[in-house]
């Protein structure tokens, strides 16, 4: 969902040159994408200050949201896997757009302080009953995960980890199942091991997509 734009004249709200009525713009704009702005603002102040990686929220962009849940929906992905939760600012825009859809999130994150966030934020959203939020380390859960269990995986976690979970990523997406991973172009370098592995299964059609950080898309084949 992009950001709001309201405009009212005699009445009527207009909101990116479409027209509609109050309660429309209110179901649209309270509680998500109020929680969303804060999150944003808070991103920003909080990465700026923390010396540390780890207390860093290192939230996607809002157009990499935007993106993610036109995908969500296009490829009727109800059973989402996102590996790297922080303080769920992502997992709100997957599963925004899973809950319209029938489906919901399972969201992975390891860090205990980044979890009360993101449940916190998730309530406040009012999408708590559309995400399960697993604590645990993403290797662990990749590798208890059954086959061709989820439709989309959104993977935004530690990289150098990522070829090392790729034997368990291609195995628990279905056939047809897509596979995001954020920081394509921002990281190259730190990206290129996973993406030449990728690249080089031929059960999988790949794409680079310069949406933010850039986004790394892999589909697996239906055969």
């Amino acid at each position: 969902m992009g950001r709001v734009e309201i405009l009212q004249c005699s009445g009527i709200l207009f909101r990116r040159g479409t027209i509609r009525t109050r309660n429309e713009v209110d179901s649209v704009t309270d509680p998500l994408d109020s929680v969303l702005v804060e999150l944003e603002q808070f991103g920003k102040v909080n990465d700026a200050s923390a010396a540390e990686r780890t207390r860093r929220m290192l939230n996607i962009t809002r157009d990499t949201g935007e993106f993610l849940a036109v995908l969500v929906r296009a490829t009727l992905a109800r059973r989402v896997l996102e590996i790297g939760t922080s303080n769920g600012y992502s997992t709100l825009w997957l599963a925004n757009a899973a809950r319209a859809i029938g489906g919901s999130v399972t969201t992975v994150e390891l860090a205990d302080f980044k979890i009360g966030l993101a449940a916190a934020n998730f309530a406040r959203a009012g999408l708590a009953r559309y995400i399960s939020i697993v604590h645990d380390d993403a290797g662990h859960v990749l590798e208890s995960s059954a086959d061709a269990s989820y439709d989309l995986v959104f993977l935004d976690s530690e990289r150098p980890e990522y070829p090392g979970w790729w034997p368990n990523l291609r195995r628990v997406l279905r056939p047809g199942g897509l596979l995001v991973v954020d920081n394509a172009t921002s990281h190259p370098e730190q990206m290129a091991p996973f993406v030449a592995l990728v690249s080089a299964d031929a059960e999988f059609s790949t794409s680079l997509v310069p949406v933010g950080n850039g986004e790394f898309l892999a589909v697996r084949s239906l055969e």
